[in-house]
């Protein structure tokens, strides 16, 4: 069964007690959190499961926890199976995702009690009244399909159901954000076809991480709404492409689609996205001088060295919410929801809004600014729920049925 308050009430505050925010979580805000169906559409807890092995049904030190879900109300939790550009370009992006697949597997199979894997939104509401947190699972970076589009069916039949095309730099598939040279000016020829097999298939489209011309190109071809996981609005952070600009925005949402707002502070907070693009390009060029022998620092004592001089710098909940106060203006409330990036972003989070816990903080800010409770539903997992229906719908209807045998 799932808790209620005031017994949730009271384990949020626990939780939360060293998260407070200019929104703290109101009693309101505690009960909606744990009645609304919460979707978060990017967690990267599998990376740290692959670091270090730990028990997520228990308390842990990380943003994403069953406790902490339980506290915050997360009700699906995609958890995020990440792959990255060295590993695709060393060849073992397939291994790595599917040694990420396994690992959340056995997080379900380990804690039955408080953990089930979630392949369909038509089971979201059985499950849930079982009080478990559900865990979907999308691949952040399609290099581990490698230029087989097989793999496509193979991912999905894994539980996958929704891959952010690229990530940080230019593969197969697509254009990144991040990449200063692009290399296919949007989708590459294979990149259209794969667009096309996971809207037969049946998996979403994730357009975050891609270079605007991809994004307009994969919003055009795909024949179902797609969706931004973990990507916020560009008019808060000018020249930042990892964020969606106004134009791309619009047509994401004419599509039916959503934009998940992020939480992490280089995506909401213009100073904190100057350092990330920062970062990126030094990154290349250090990148540049290790291919051309001119400095034999590891890229784990690059990070650390770059970490050092750039702490996170501080940023307040009100950035998310503004976050999302524009994006309801500019696309609309059926077209904007959350996909955190918990335990992805190094712990540099907003000021209330640093675990799975803190979910009615976020709810108690959209409560203060005015938004009703089927506002409010909608935007924390209603949207999300909406278009993987609708993705879902469109394969159903254009697979070919099986013919009937002769004679019967």
């Amino acid at each position: 069964m799932r808790i209620e308050p005031p017994a949730m009430l009271a384990l949020c505050m626990m939780l939360c007690a060293n998260t407070a925010s200019a929104a703290e979580a109101t009693p309101a805000a505690v009960k909606l959190a744990q009645d609304a169906v919460i979707v978060d559409t990017h967690i990267d807890s599998p990376t740290g499961l692959m670091k270090e092995w730990r028990d997520l049904g228990e308390a842990q030190a990380r943003e994403f926890d069953f406790p902490k879900a339980r506290a915050g109300g997360l009700d699906v939790a995609f958890m995020s199976i990440y792959t990255s550009p060295g590993q695709d370009d060393d060849g073992t992006a397939e291994t790595v995702a599917n040694r990420m697949i396994d690992a959340v597997e056995k997080t379900a199979r380990d804690n039955p009690d408080k953990f089930a894997l979630l392949r369909s939104p038509r089971d979201v509401e059985a499950l849930r009244r079982l009080g478990l947190v559900l865990l979907p699972m999308g691949m952040e970076n399609g290099a581990p399909i490698g230029g087989d589009l097989g793999k496509l069916a193979f991912f999905f039949d894994r539980g996958v159901r929704y891959i952010t095309l690229a990530h940080s730099a230019n593969n197969r598939i697509a254009d990144s954000s991040y990449a200063q040279d692009k290399k296919w000016n949007g989708l590459s020829p294979f990149g259209r076809e794969v667009v096309a097999e996971m809207n037969r298939l049946g998996m979403m489209i994730d357009v975050s991480h891609l270079s605007d011309a991809a994004v307009a190109q994969a919003v055009e071809l795909s024949r179902t709404p797609v969706v931004a996981t973990h990507s916020a609005l560009r008019h808060f952070t000018p020249g930042f492409e990892r964020n969606l600009s106004d134009e791309l925005a619009k047509a994401i949402a004419a599509k039916g689609g959503v934009i998940q707002i992020p939480f992490g502070n280089a995506f909401v907070d213009p100073a904190s996205a100057a350092q990330t693009q920062a970062y990126f390009v030094a990154y290349n060029d250090y990148q540049r001088r290790r291919a051309a022998g001119q400095t034999m620092q590891t890229v784990a004592e690059f990070d650390a060295e770059w970490d050092k001089a750039h702490p996170p710098l501080p940023v307040k909940m009100d950035a998310v919410l503004d976050q999302i106060d524009y994006g309801v203006t500019l696309v609309g409330i059926d077209h904007i929801g959350i996909g955190s990036d918990f335990d992805g972003v190094g712990g540099a989070l907003p000021e209330g809004l640093k675990t799975v816990a803190d979910f009615p903080n976020l709810i108690a800010g959209l409560q203060a600014r005015g938004y009703s409770e089927p506002d409010i539903r909608k935007i924390v997992g209603g949207n999300l729920l909406r278009v993987w229906r609708r993705v879902e719908s469109v394969a159903a209807s254009t697979r070919t049925p099986v013919p009937a045998a002769p004679g019967r």
